[in-house]
């Protein structure tokens, strides 16, 4: 049977940008900046971005297209009868985790949007500690968070029945435009706020004093989870691109687009919070909590929270597509079955460890795993531990096993592309000696108590 491949440049550029782009951007990365000296600790993330995580994203298409399989064959198909086949399982188990807690955090924006559609948080009444108490309140029930983990779940996984082309390249071309002419409105009316100025000023004006090893480990931390490197979804996605594709130029777009939407939704998020005299610093809770109250308060705000959560619901499902995929792949190449079959056993699985994680914050909140409980657990294991070894052995794959002949044919297509020729030497160095390094210090700060 022929694999399938993204049939268009401009589709496959979409799809890889929708599995950067997503609650990282949109949610995690405006509290990361509020709790982390703001313009400051974007500085540093620019750095990380551009000058480790490329390089680190490079390798994983790398490995991808030249073995053109699925996560788990790929590292045995180009270093056969080694022990780097056991580095394949990393990279399918690391997604299947990921996704079912993920999913749990897709389905409270589910949940925002479907409250936003009936102008739920336009009410002068509601406080922030009202809507705080509301969204507590959410999180801990039983029932409601499971039905919309369940149906966020279920959408994901029918997007992905779709096919490589008909699924999941359809819906990225149709679904990337739309998330970013939503956020850029939303931004363009926050920006019209009272106030927004000292928004804006704390997101591009930086104050180089409030750097310190926490802020650079932050930064870091934040680059990796952003563009999604490190756990197969990247290495998958890059399987089904044609051998005439520019990796390089792939690669720079995904981390382009991924930097532009983060500063695009924190110019949406800032000026807003800022307009009415509130913290930067609040953390997870800013998107959830804050800024519903903000949209009670500002003028039009019932349309703006409709569309703002309708984009963060669309950011959580293009990311959670990619990494569902890399499941699907396995199971449909290794195990041989089709491609529903395979979404279906995928989608059984995580959504029985996603119930567990929502239940974390309820009638299971006492039941704790080292210390953590269900949710919080799989999240600090697969963002401190799996995510970082995936891309360790990736870059040391790269970089120490591979040739380097085969690698700069890869990079070069064939040594066509005189660009990428000039720019390999300074790929090959960042991979073989300062992203290991890099990533090892991560990797043991975050097994750090």
């Amino acid at each position: 049977m022929k694999r399938e491949n993204f049939s268009s440049r401009f589709g496959a550029l979409m799809a890889m940008a929708g599995s950067a782009v997503g609650l990282g951007n949109l949610w995690r990365f405006p509290y990361m900046v509020g709790t982390n000296g703001g313009a400051a600790f974007i500085c540093i993330y620019v750095l990380f971005v551009f000058l480790l995580c490329l390089p680190i994203l490079c390798a994983e298409a790398m490995v991808g297209r030249r073995s053109q399989t699925n996560a788990f064959r790929a590292f045995d198909r180009l270093a056969p009868g080694t022990p780097w086949k056991w580095a394949g399982i990393l990279m399918v188990l690391t997604p299947m985790i990921v996704v079912s807690y993920y999913s749990v955090i897709g389905g409270w924006s589910l949940e925002y949007f479907l409250k936003s559609l009936m102008f739920g948080f336009t009410s002068d009444a509601q406080s922030q500690e009202c809507l705080g108490e509301i969204f507590g309140d959410y999180i801990s029930s039983v029932w409601r968070p499971v039905v919309e983990h369940t149906v966020f779940l279920g959408i994901t996984a029918i997007v992905v029945v779709g096919g490589v082309e008909k699924g999941i390249e359809r819906f990225g071309k149709i679904m990337m435009p739309l998330l970013f002419i939503i956020v850029i409105a939303i931004a363009v009316h926050s920006l019209t706020l009272p106030g927004a100025r000292d928004g804006l000023a704390y997101l591009f004006r930086p104050d180089f004093s409030k750097i310190d090893a926490s802020v650079c480990a932050a930064a870091l931390g934040q680059a990796f989870f952003s563009l999604s490197v490190g756990f197969g979804i990247m290495l998958t996605y890059s399987s089904y691109i044609s051998r005439k594709e520019n990796i390089a130029a792939s690669s720079a777009y995904t981390a382009i687009a991924d930097f532009v939407f983060a500063i695009i939704a924190s110019c949406a998020i800032m000026p807003a919070v800022f307009s009415f005299g509130l913290s930067p610093q609040a953390g997870p809770g800013l998107v959830f909590q804050t800024l519903p109250f903000i949209f009670s308060q500002m003028p039009m705000g019932g349309i703006v929270a409709i569309l703002f959560f309708l984009a963060l619901l669309v950011a959580a499902l293009t990311s959670s597509v990619s990494i569902f995929e890399v499941g699907v792949a396995y199971l449909v190449e290794e195990r041989h079955l089709t491609r529903r079959t395979a979404a279906l056993v995928v989608y059984v699985v995580t959504w029985t460890v996603g119930v567990l994680c929502s239940f974390s914050f309820g009638p299971l909140s006492e039941f704790l795993v080292l210390g953590d409980t269900i949710f919080d657990f799989l999240d600090k294991i697969s963002a401190n531990v799996l995510m970082t070894a995936g891309a360790l052995l990736i870059v040391l794959f790269v970089g120490w096993k591979m040739k380097r002949s085969d690698v700069r044919d890869e990079f070069t297509n064939g040594g066509t592309l005189p660009v990428n020729d000039r720019l390999f030497p300074w790929l090959y160095f960042m991979i073989r000696y300062v992203a290991p390094l890099a990533i090892a210090l991560i990797l043991v700060s975050g097994l750090l108590p």
